[in-house]
């Protein structure tokens, strides 16, 4: 995400970052070329002013030009700037206590990822303790109540919907008694959408909030769309009054225009963005976490939080025994990928990582790559993938038939396997040392 943007700041700061002393060109040149990079990221002019202005003005303090290390002061100033232009600080839902009905107003148009995220949404509400009730009104779209109901199976969070209806007001009504009698605590309603803004919409979508008087009215926006998401976030807040904006398809951004522009130009807050197509890709948004990967620092928090939600402890501290070892079996390998599978894409983890954002191929990040592997791993037996020197020729060809690959990419497999094995081995003992920590994980084999 935000891959041309990150790489073309990256560049400029890295200029500037590492000089004793700068001058005022410097800066000028760093700024400018920052200021190309925020429009071609199609950020509003506005905005682009306004980040311009306020950097140079300070970047130009004495504070920075006579200060011991000019250049990372420089870099801060350019962090903290974004951070303030991305939202300061995370927004949290501001919803009643779990004894009082909550409501939650899913607004967007057509496309925008609404529903999905509707669904996103109860199931991390959920995870947090609470007990939501998704309900159907998006009365318009075809096959929208359908699309609900298997999302609300594929989280375990009940649905309300009414074959036949045509008064969204009065499903709701229905929705919130049935919601009190069986200790419902918030409501998410997914609402009617349109290809494009208009009033009959509009109408409906303001007589729905007058009945329901939502603690949070979420705009779903296509952060793809970039300046368009923006507009319509502000046709929507005109209109509806927004408490929040939740960004789809956040993870294939490579430019970060609407979530650079949309605090700035709305005045509202971006409270969650959706990084992947599975239910569990939805992430509450960090400003400053956000800021640190245009920068090329990465996110090391989020990939930690990430981590362990899906990892075991008492595992991991056994793994990391054998990669010291240099015990580690194909069954490790297996188990492994199986769990960066459930930490999202291998491309959103790198972002992540200081220094490695932009710094692999789309191939190279490709799932495709992973499902290979394991596809191969699980051909084997459970014998061999704990001790992969009986693969003899025989065998390779046996998962190769198995796996629906070729015997040279089993012999590829193995061949990573062991390098794979003496890396970690290496990685285990750069723990204290980032740089060349990232250094290594840059040559990994799963990545060439």
């Amino acid at each position: 995400m935000l891959d041309k943007l990150t790489q073309k700041i990256s560049d400029a700061l890295r200029t500037i970052s590492g000089k004793g002393a700068i001058t005022e060109k410097n800066i000028n040149d760093a700024v400018e070329t920052i200021k190309m990079a925020l429009l071609e990221a199609d950020v509003n002019l506005r905005v682009v002013r306004r980040f311009v202005n306020a950097t140079m003005e300070e970047a130009k303090g004495e504070k920075v030009l006579r200060s011991i290390n000019p250049g990372q002061q420089f870099v801060k100033i350019v962090h903290d700037k974004l951070v303030s232009f991305l939202g300061d600080t995370k927004q949290d839902l501001h919803l009643k206590g779990p004894d009082t009905l909550s409501c939650i107003l899913m607004l967007g148009l057509q496309g925008s990822g609404k529903t999905t995220s509707a669904a996103k949404l109860a199931l991390r509400l959920k995870k947090e303790g609470r007990h939501p009730l998704l309900v159907a009104c998006d009365l318009v779209r075809p096959a929208a109540i359908d699309q609900l109901a298997i999302l609300g199976k594929q989280v375990e969070v009940p649905v309300y919907k009414e074959a036949g209806a045509t008064d969204s007001v009065k499903v709701y009504k229905e929705a919130a008694q049935w919601a009190r009698r069986n200790l419902i605590d918030t409501l998410i309603i997914d609402t009617t959408g349109r290809l494009q803004i208009d009033e009959p919409m509009m109408a409906e979508l303001s007589r729905l909030k007058q009945a329901a008087v939502p603690d949070e009215l979420l705009l779903v926006a296509d952060s793809m769309t970039g300046q368009s998401a923006v507009d319509i976030a502000k046709v929507f807040d005109e209109k509806m009054g927004l408490t929040g904006v939740v960004l789809t398809k956040f993870d294939s951004d490579t430019r970060g225009g609407a979530a650079l522009s949309l605090k700035t130009i709305t005045g509202k807050p971006l409270k969650f963005v959706g990084t992947g197509e599975r239910v569990e890709d939805l992430e509450p948004f960090h400003p400053d976490r956000i800021a640190g990967r245009i920068l090329g620092m990465g996110d090391v928090v989020s990939l930690v939080e990430k981590a362990q939600a899906v990892i075991d402890q008492k595992e991991a501290a056994v793994l990391q025994k054998k990669m010291e070892k240099e015990t580690i079996t194909l069954e490790d390998w297996l188990k492994q990928l199986r769990s960066m599978k459930k930490m999202g894409s291998l491309h959103t983890m790198l972002d992540m990582i200081p220094g490695m954002a932009g710094k692999v191929s789309e191939e190279d990040m490709s799932s495709e790559n992973f499902k290979t592997q394991e596809a191969i791993l699980s051909s084997m037996t459970r014998k061999e993938r704990l001790n992969h020197l009986i693969i003899g020729p025989s065998r390779r060809s046996r998962i190769a038939r198995g796996s629906g690959t070729s015997v040279a990419e089993v012999a590829r497999l193995l061949k990573q396997f062991e390098k794979i094995r003496s890396m970690m081995k290496k990685m285990t003992k750069l723990n204290r040392n980032s740089g060349a920590a990232q250094s290594a994980m840059a040559r990994m084999p799963w990545l060439k």
